[in-house]
Parts: C-alpha cells; structure tokens; sequence
C-alpha cells in the first residue's frame, strides 16, 4: 500500500501521543490529587503504574483482534472507552476508584497505540520503516513536553479535574481525525488469526532468541524512563522544593532530548544499521545510570547535576526504542500487530513493575529510582548482547 510516509507519521504520532498525555498531563496535580482523596503522594504516584498496567494487557488483548478485523475498528472502540474513562475519572473521591478507572482508561489507550506500529510495518519495511518510525517518535515527543505544561495551566484555572476533560476531548479529537482521514491500512485479505493461532503468535515471538532481545532492550529502557517518571512528582516537587509551575519546564527537558536524539538517529541511519544505533544508545543509558548513582553516594546529587544526568539517561530513549521496534517487526511483518502488542505488554508490565519499586514502599530519598534506573540500564545491555547478533556495518 503506497502511503504519503508524512501524513502516516503525522496521524499515528496523533494516536501515539494519547498515552503521553494521560501519563504526564496530570503530574503537576499529583499533590493536588492525592489532598483530595486524602493519600500520600507516593500511593497517588501508582496511579501511573494501574495506568501501565492496564495498558500492556489492552495491547495484548487488542493488538490481535486488529490483526483480525482491522486496525480502525479496534482505533475508534479504544478512543470510546478511553473518552469516557476520563469524564469518570473527573469524579473519583478515593484511591480505589482513581485506581479502578485508570486501568479502564488505560485498557482504552493501549487499544489505540498497539495499532500505531503495526499501521507503519503495514506500509512501510526496514530502514525505511525505521526513519517513519523515527519521524513519527520526534513528532510524538511534543505530547509529553507540552501534556505536562497544558497540566499545570489547567490548574490555574481549575482544579485536577479538568485535566481528565481536557483528555477525553482530546479522545475525541482522534475520533474525528482518524475517523475520516486514516484508511485502513491492513489487507483484509490476508487470513484471520484463530485464537489458538493467536496463541501460537505470541508463542513464536517469545522463542526467537534475537526478537527477545529487542523487547529486552526496549522494556528495560522503558523501565528505567518509568522509575524517573513515577518519581518525578516527588522528586521535584518535594525533595527539590520546585513549585507545581516550573515542573513542567524541568520535566520538559528530557523530551527535547529524546527528540533531539531522534533527529541523530535518523541522520546516523544513512551510515549505520539500526542494531548498532540500538547499541550505541544502550551504552550511553548504562553510563549515565553508572554516574546517577555515583553522584548519589557521594553526596554530590544537586538538581544541576541529577537534572543533566537524568536528560542523558532518558535522551537515549530515541535511539533505542525506533531501533529495536523496526529490528523486531522485520522478523514478524506478517503478525506486526501481535508482535507489537506483545513488545507493547512487556515493555509496560516493566514500566508498571518500576514505578511500583519506587513508589509502593514511600521512601522519601533518591536511591529507590536511581538503583531501579541502574539495574534495568545492566539488563537491556546484557540482553542484547546475549540474545542479538554482533550488528554488521553498511556497505
């Protein structure tokens, strides 16, 4: 199918920006929230990880079911439930129901996002779908750089509420938009999927030795992104004093980095593979973790020096992520929709897994994030090492 890569890029970012603006659009307001349901900020911050969690089963329930029926009615049935998920949320008095309606709302966005890759790896392959999928990263970035600014100035004019309004218009923003403008990228002539079939799916990405170590390379990076985010409310609004309204520009940070690294991962794509741009990110996170916790025991963690260390860590994010994702789907191009979901529910079951370390157990210092960050940096490099072959270079 010959699709304008730009207009693809531009839609699916649209789509693929859903899930960064649920996560960062209300973390300013965790505070705020957690007063008003009368919890500690830490039992709030789980919210993130319910988030993530119903959002890896969402796309390991969805993302076969597109692979059978077709991307856009999977698409508009996740914006629905997604939409009004958010108008319930608006109403929660306790952590329970801000919990249970989360993992609603998450299942509705990970119906949503599962697609985006698969639409890609439908019209696109290889270095090519590498540079799409770069583009479309750089473009998505803007949500959670702009999802936490839009955050704190709806509070100036509300309160915590509107920000879960603002979420389900913006659903229904993607009702419209993909409604009429996405065709439907699937050819609905190729086979359907059996459940059993389905089954087998999942069971023939997990086997492959090299396809496991791009899912270890992006749930690992993933993982350490997630014990910064979760942390972040905390970390910057209590251990470093920082006020509701500057968070969102040293949060901002690090999405510039990630896009920055996104525009040097397309350049180095002209004279190196996607294994060796994967590689080389994963390095530098290891290095930046390394110093995070160097800098810690030495008592030497200020906000002008974690802040910095922090942009490298999740700046690499731009380099692994595109990398790995097209490097699993040129095995799987036939079950791009399975694969991805079943990337997508690892990759979130280990951003839930990390949050939940740094938040469950309400340690008011920097070593629960920083030893998570280290240990999941260690095991994405030793994954692919292990499970991937030696990159060849270009001719």
């Amino acid at each position: 199918m010959q699709l304008n890569s730009r207009r693809v890029a531009l839609l699916v970012a649209a789509n693929t920006a859903l899930a960064p603006f649920a996560i960062d659009a209300y973390l300013p307001a965790i505070g705020i929230l957690a007063q008003a349901i009368d919890e500690s900020i830490h039992r709030t911050e789980l919210s993130i990880s319910m988030f993530l969690f119903g959002f890896a089963l969402g796309q390991l329930c969805f993302g076969p079911l597109s692979d059978r029926v077709g991307r856009k009615p999977v698409l508009m049935g996740g914006l629905v439930v997604f939409l009004l998920a958010s108008l319930l949320i608006s109403t929660v008095d306790s952590l329970g129901a801000l919990l249970a309606w989360r993992f609603v709302q998450a299942l509705g966005g990970g119906a949503c996002v599962v697609n985006s890759a698969a639409i890609v790896r439908d019209c696109f392959s290889g270095r090519e779908a590498a540079r799409v999928m770069s583009t479309m990263a750089m473009i998505m970035m803007l949500a959670p750089l702009v999802a936490p600014a839009v955050g704190s100035l709806l509070l100036r004019v509300g309160d915590w509420w509107l920000i879960f309004w603002f979420l389900a218009v913006y659903a229904g923003f993607l009702l419209w938009l993909l409604g009429t403008k996405l065709p439907e990228t699937r050819d609905m002539s190729l086979p359907a999927a059996s459940p059993r079939q389905v089954l087998r799916n999942y069971a023939s990405v997990l086997r492959h030795r090299e396809a496991m170590g791009y899912i270890c390379a992006v749930a690992a990076s993933f993982a350490g992104l997630f014990a910064f985010v979760t942390a972040s409310p905390f970390l910057y609004l209590d251990y470093f004093s920082l006020s509701p309204h500057i968070y969102p520009a040293v949060f901002g940070v690090n999405v510039v980095v990630i896009a920055l690294s996104n525009r040097v991962n397309i350049y180095l794509l002209r004279h190196r593979t996607p294994q060796q741009n994967l590689r080389l990110g994963l390095g530098v996170q290891l290095v930046a973790a390394l110093a995070l916790v160097l800098v810690n025991a030495l008592g030497l963690a200020s906000l002008y020096v974690v802040v910095p260390l922090i942009m490298l860590f999740t700046g690499m994010i731009g380099l692994i992520t595109p990398n790995a994702i097209s490097s699993l789907l040129d095995h799987f191009g036939h079950i791009s929709a399975t694969a991805t979901a079943l990337l997508g529910g690892i990759q979130f079951t280990c951003g839930a897994l990390a949050g939940v370390v740094v938040g469950l157990f309400e340690v008011d210092h920097l070593w629960p994030m920083l030893l998570t960050m280290l240990t999941v940096a260690l095991m994405g490099n030793l994954g692919v090492r292990w499970l991937t072959p030696r990159p060849a270079t270009l001719p």
